[in-house]
């Protein structure tokens, strides 16, 4: 690989995605990408006796179903990268362990999808693995018990707020395939200082835009170079506020962007405030949406920009801003 610019790195030999696949709960498969997802449950515990056991389950059905999609087994993994919002990101513990692959646990809150992505390339270009997974997941109860308030307390939620998905994704990269990993950019922590927690997307936003202006600079490409590029997950707020933090750099997305927390519900029919978020929710567009659109030729050429916010109930409660932090992934495909 090589290095381009300050922060942006480019593969000589580029990764490529063997197989992959989204799962999703009952909102999910009733929203305008319910179709794209290979696996979704009715019932949100799925057959689990905690919320967490059931986020669990979602990561072990995700890696489950792309291996199958890949043609491997988990001996065939020399690496998986797994994360998810809890504390010591226990879903992917409880998820992956049956598998027996040596595991790197990974956290960067809704961006832990990109930043799996990128270093199960970076394994795989190095020649560290020959075929690595990258699973991240996010569960709507799991998520509202640790962040914010267990759901029988029934507490009202802001027309910021955003709604955390019931869902994962994964994806397992090798040496051959039609998509291919070109490099990516790994993000910066930026903190403008919101600390409204019901507001993810006004403090992800400024990290979006520090990462795709860097990253569009250091490659010296612009927005239409690209089929599409595309956050998660800044939500209606947030994608206002990134377009307004790069049009003052002389970056105009609006032609190219979208954001998975827009793509994943339909804010008209679904009670989803200002959009989705959650580990799950970017990783099920991208496994789901994205990748069958570039299997299928509809799409060659894509930015897959994680957004995450860098909080915990802690820093929440003894009054600290929430920083966030934006990774970046180019696609191709062809």
């Amino acid at each position: 690989m090589r290095r381009v610019g300050r922060g942006c790195l480019a593969f000589e030999r580029p990764p490529a995605l063997l197989g992959r696949a989204a799962v999703g709960g009952k909102r999910e498969a009733q929203g305008p990408l319910g179709a794209d997802l290979d696996k979704t449950f009715g019932d949100t515990s799925l057959g689990m006796d905690t919320w967490e056991q059931a986020e669990a389950q979602l990561q072990k059905e995700a890696v489950a179903l792309a291996l199958a999609r890949a043609g491997l087994g988990p001996e065939d993994l020399d690496l998986i990268f797994a994360g998810d919002l809890l504390n010591q990101c226990i879903s992917s513990t409880f998820g992956v362990m049956g598998y027996q692959v040596p595991f790197l646990g990974q956290y960067g809150a809704c961006s832990t999808m990109a930043q799996a992505l990128l270093l199960a390339a970076l394994a795989v270009e190095s020649g560290a693995a020959r075929q690595a997974a990258a699973v991240t997941s996010s569960h709507f109860c799991s998520a509202e018990r640790q962040f914010r308030l267990p759901l029988e307390y029934g507490g009202q939620r802001s027309p910021t707020a955003q709604w955390t998905a019931t869902a994962a994704g994964c994806a397992v990269v090798g040496l051959s395939g039609r998509v291919k990993v070109r490099g990516g950019l790994v993000g910066k922590i930026v903190d403008l200082g919101v600390k409204d927690p019901a507001n993810m997307g006004a403090a992800m936003a400024p990290a979006a835009a520090d990462s795709i202006a860097r990253y569009l600079r250091d490659t010296g490409t612009s927005p239409g170079d690209y089929d599409g590029i595309f956050t998660g997950d800044l939500g209606a707020v947030g994608t206002a506020l990134l377009y307004q933090l790069l049009a003052e750099e002389g970056v105009h997305l609006q032609r190219v962007h979208d954001d998975c927390g827009l793509l994943l519900y339909d804010r008209q029919r679904q009670d989803v405030h200002a959009g989705g978020s959650g580990c799950g929710c970017s990783a099920a567009v991208l496994c789901g949406h994205l990748l069958k659109r570039m299997e299928q030729g509809e799409l060659g050429d894509i930015l897959f920009c994680a957004t995450g916010a860098l909080m915990s109930p802690t820093s929440q409660q003894q009054g600290q801003s929430i920083p966030g932090v934006c990774h970046v992934v180019h696609l191709t495909a062809g």
